[in-house]
């Protein structure tokens, strides 16, 4: 990707971000996708270990003791509530937290796009997102790869049956020096993806890469088998990660199962305990209908349609000097 030279003018990154918005949002009114607002703080945390939370404490009244709330990771939770109530095709441009990351692709405070077609299944969504991307002129055909086919060609690993052992040798193999690392799987596929895996991504454009371990599901669907696996996919742009997608879990008593899951190895790692979205839950009982679901970072994809390298080229003010 040719990055521009010289710098763009405040006006101008702002004309471009309004510009990009109108589009995203006359692809979806084509489409007959509905834009929600949802609240941005919540009584409920991210259990994910890999994520953190922004917390503060709100007073409704003068009068009122301070009630704990927690910025919002993703719309993914009032969202899914929405689809419990038959509101159909939905999707939101909004604010998100995660604290501790900032650098060249991060700010603290940044921009999502979230939605979610009860009507598609992960895969069709891939290629909406195509679509989209398309539509947006910042990028043409996606190539499509599995987790496991990525893993075989790079690293010439069988990821779904290999050991830790295996990946650690891997890792040796390729220069990465660890220490401290302890034998969790993920951490070391993760480890091996973003120091192998990745810069020979940025060398093959647009990818989504699909199917993952079924023990990184996060809120994915699993599809038993052989090897079980995780609906979920990633889109990769340049080898910048654009978008985070799912074939949804749709069973309440799944979701309490991960959430209890994580906030289990929240405590093994020394990391606050959050507190479980009980609204969530309650209306998934209810029946969260089938659907695929995708969060998109707009600052990032920003960055591709200004064709800039860092993010606080894109932002009005970042995190240093809001």
């Amino acid at each position: 990707m040719n990055f521009n030279q010289s710098p763009l003018s405040l006006k101008e990154v702002l004309q471009g971000r309004a510009r990009m918005y109108r589009h995203i949002r006359a692809f979806f009114q084509e489409k007959g996708v509905l834009e929600v607002e949802t609240p941005i703080f919540s009584r409920a945390g991210n259990t994910d270990p890999s994520i953190q939370s922004l917390s503060a404490n709100f007073r409704a009244s003068n009068s009122e003791s301070e009630l704990l709330r927690y910025g919002q990771t993703s719309p993914e939770f009032a969202m899914k509530r929405l689809l419990t109530n038959g509101i159909g095709s939905i999707y939101q441009i909004c604010k998100v937290f995660r604290i501790g990351e900032i650098g060249r692709l991060h700010n603290p405070e940044f921009t999502m796009l979230e939605w979610y077609r009860p009507a598609l299944d992960y895969l069709a969504l891939m290629d909406e997102i195509e679509e989209l991307l398309k539509f947006l002129n910042v990028a043409s055909t996606c190539q499509r790869i599995t987790y496991a086919t990525l893993f075989k060609r790079f690293l010439d690993l069988d990821i779904m049956a290999c050991s830790v052992a295996e990946l650690k040798v891997s890792a040796a193999k390729n220069g990465i020096d660890v220490i401290g690392m302890d034998d969790n799987y993920n951490d070391w596929c993760d480890l091996l993806l973003t120091h192998v895996i990745e810069p020979e991504l940025s060398k093959m454009g647009s990818v989504f890469v699909y199917d993952y371990p079924a023990s990184q599901a996060a809120l994915a669907n699993i599809r038993l088998g052989e090897h079980n696996v995780a609906e979920r996919f990633e889109l990769y742009v340049d080898g910048v990660e654009l978008a985070n997608g799912y074939q949804e879990l749709t069973d309440e008593a799944e979701y309490k199962t991960r959430f209890l899951a994580e906030n289990k190895l929240r405590l093994k790692n020394d990391m606050a305990q959050m507190p479980i979205d009980d609204a969530l839950l309650t209306a998934l009982r209810q029946g969260l209908p089938d659907c695929s679901g995708v969060a998109l970072g707009l600052d990032r994809l920003l960055m591709r349609y200004l064709n800039v390298r860092k993010i606080n080229d894109v932002l009005s003010f970042n995190f240093s000097e809001a």
